[in-house]
């Protein structure tokens, strides 16, 4: 059995009245690459800024890489948010050069080797000298991806990062992120697209802060009791499954 990557019992959070995380638990295996999947609303990004550290449950408990999230283990973990959190006015390359010394790259000579790769691994690297407010919105995504990369994490936190790009684009991000699970970095990607969904080794379906059905995708098809059913009727079946919506 494989070591978790993530442990989450009972998490809770509420944003006022409204609750992101309902009692939400969650086992996420190291070395796979794991899907949060769910509706705008579901509580994935919640989820995923807990695991990171920038928001503290207000109830349940959870660890990720075997530790409280938090300062002591943001070395060993790559952020990607839904929206790219980049200098505008900067290069290409002091915005990955930036983020890795944030993430403790201290020496000049293996920072420059490291943005270095991470450019031309998401093709950024003929476009390094222009600021960011000259690339497009997929050049964007792709220079966010750069960042989170750049000091070869361990665990790997995606929310939302194929929205907005092209099929073309979406199939090189989805290249990049096996290559890193084949080589034993944990991904874990929330996302609304099958598309998304069909990569991943497992999912976990999201309600309103719940997990409704856990799984491979090939058990969430199989439980649907319907041959050839599609991860589309999966999650549908799972949503009637769990019952009506909380008022």
């Amino acid at each position: 059995m494989r070591p978790a990557a993530v442990e989450a019992q009972g998490l809770a959070f509420s944003y006022g009245p409204i609750k992101a995380l309902d009692s939400l638990s969650l086992h996420i295996p190291a070395g796979l690459a794991y899907g949060l999947l769910g509706p705008n609303g579901a509580g994935k990004t919640t989820l995923i800024r807990i695991l990171v550290g920038l928001l503290r449950p207000q109830g349940g408990r959870v660890q990720v890489l075997g530790q409280a999230p938090g300062r002591g283990i943001a070395q060993r973990l790559g952020y990607m948010p839904q929206l790219p959190a980049l200098y505008l006015e900067l290069p290409a390359w002091a915005n990955v050069d930036f983020f890795a010394r944030l993430y403790g790259l201290r020496d000049r000579a293996t920072r420059r080797q490291r943005v270095g790769e991470v450019l031309r691994l998401v093709g950024l690297w003929e476009r390094q000298g222009d600021p960011v407010h000259q690339l497009s919105g997929g050049m964007r995504q792709r220079l966010s991806l750069a960042c989170a990369l750049v000091h070869q994490p361990e665990l790997l936190l995606l929310d939302e990062p194929t929205v907005g790009l092209d099929p073309e684009l979406r199939v090189a991000f989805w290249e990049h992120f096996m290559g890193l699970v084949k080589g034993g970095t944990t991904l874990v990607i929330s996302s609304h697209t099958m598309d998304d969904a069909a990569h991943c080794h497992r999912l976990a379906f999201l309600r309103e802060g719940r997990v409704v059905a856990e799984g491979s995708p090939q058990e969430l098809q199989a439980a649907t009791g319907k041959p050839g059913a599609t991860l589309e009727e999966a999650f549908l079946y799972s949503i009637r499954k769990a019952g009506p919506s909380v008022p």
